[in-house]
């Protein structure tokens, strides 16, 4: 089996970068699913869900009349640090403020995975994945946070740092996925590759 045409249903440039660095060269077509619409306090229940809302607003816009299939990945991601699950900061308030919270602490950074083909298969449902991965925050000076927060990298990613980013040198370590951090698991993806029945090495090949 060829590797289909890939959708990436998310304006994330991490994303698309981790994709890219494993061979895939997706089309970007981000969802503009009102995140809103989803309201829990279970970190794992919200990435899933939201993932798979953006996934799902996709498929809904495709030309099902096509023969080939497609493959289309919707990701959510959230920090949740002493039980408070953090987005994208509003402002740069906000992200000093939680960035003061979040030194000195371990936080779990959840990423919901939503993988469907398309057009639906009733032999291929949609998977739904979360990887979780625990990250070790250094316990960074108000100072430096105000300067971390004054480059505005912080307010473009969940949780408020880029682990590719200056926010690396804020983190200590980690435990367990390293790409999860990022945006998107790269392991997992392989493995939900595979259970739909595609080899992510096919890529590769096809300039997917």
């Amino acid at each position: 089996m060829g590797f289909p045409q890939f959708i990436l249903a998310s304006a994330s440039p991490a994303r698309l970068r981790l994709l890219q660095s494993v061979g895939i060269e997706p089309i970007v077509r981000p969802s503009h699913f009102d995140e809103s619409q989803v309201q829990t306090t279970d970190p794992v229940a919200l990435v899933e869900t939201l993932a798979l809302s953006k996934a799902a607003a996709i498929a809904e816009q495709l030309n099902s009349s096509r023969s080939a299939e497609r493959l289309i990945l919707g990701c959510d991601s959230v920090l949740a640090v002493n039980g408070d699950i953090h987005g994208k900061p509003a402002n740069a308030e906000e992200a000093i403020a939680r960035w003061q919270q979040m030194r000195g602490q371990v936080g779990s950074l959840y990423t919901g995975h939503a993988l469907l083909v398309f057009p639906p298969s009733s032999s291929r449902a949609p998977l739904v994945r979360c990887q979780i991965t625990h990250v070790h925050f250094a316990s960074v000076s108000d100072r430096q946070i105000a300067a971390y927060v004054a480059t505005g990298e912080p307010l473009n990613c969940a949780g408020g740092f880029a682990l590719e980013g200056k926010g690396g040198s804020f983190v200590e370590k980690l435990e367990g996925c390293h790409s999860n951090v990022i945006g998107l698991s790269l392991p997992l993806l392989r493995q939900m590759l595979g259970e739909l029945g595609y080899s992510l090495t096919d890529a590769w090949s096809t300039g997917a």
